[in-house]
């Protein structure tokens, strides 16, 4: 068991759009055992919700005020964009939205588009949560299952 190889996923499942449909990938091909990749991938990326949710809006806030201006409506017309799909279902919605493994869905933008229109934590962070675990089981299904098929023809 390379340890390196596993804080290359855990830090690569923190990082904004690659969070684990990224790093999970990564880990299989560095051949680290799904398990432990899978665990330490949704902790990864789960460790930056909680302070989405309770800080976004502070910051966005405070970017307009700056030269800044366009990364603060940047961050306002991403969650804008993935809001109806969210807030028509509310809890299961964030959730459905943070399961589904395609670009731009995410933890990070599910905590965003909560946080934006004041989803409550206790309602936010549980469904965002459960969406991270689905997609973590979707990502490690498709990338093992696809690196054990390639290792197939390496007999």
């Amino acid at each position: 068991m390379n340890i390196k190889n596993y804080l290359w996923v855990f830090f690569i499942s923190l990082v904004p759009i690659v969070e684990l449909r990224g790093a999970i990938p990564i880990g299989a091909s560095l051949g680290n055992e799904w398990l432990p990749n899978m665990l330490l991938c949704i902790v990864g990326n789960l460790i930056p919700v909680p302070f989405i949710l309770l800080f976004i809006r502070h910051i966005v806030s405070w970017l307009k005020k700056t030269r800044f201006s366009r990364v603060a409506e940047w961050i306002e017309n991403k969650a804008q964009k993935n809001s109806a799909k969210v807030m028509k279902y509310a809890s299961l919605g964030l959730l459905l939205f943070v399961a589904i493994p395609l670009p731009g869905t995410g933890a990070w933008t599910g905590a965003l588009v909560a946080a934006m229109f004041d989803m409550r934590m206790k309602y936010a962070l549980p469904s965002i949560a459960a969406g991270v675990v689905t997609a973590a089981v979707i990502m490690t299904l498709a990338s093992y299952g696809f690196v054990s098929f390639l290792s197939f023809f390496n007999m």
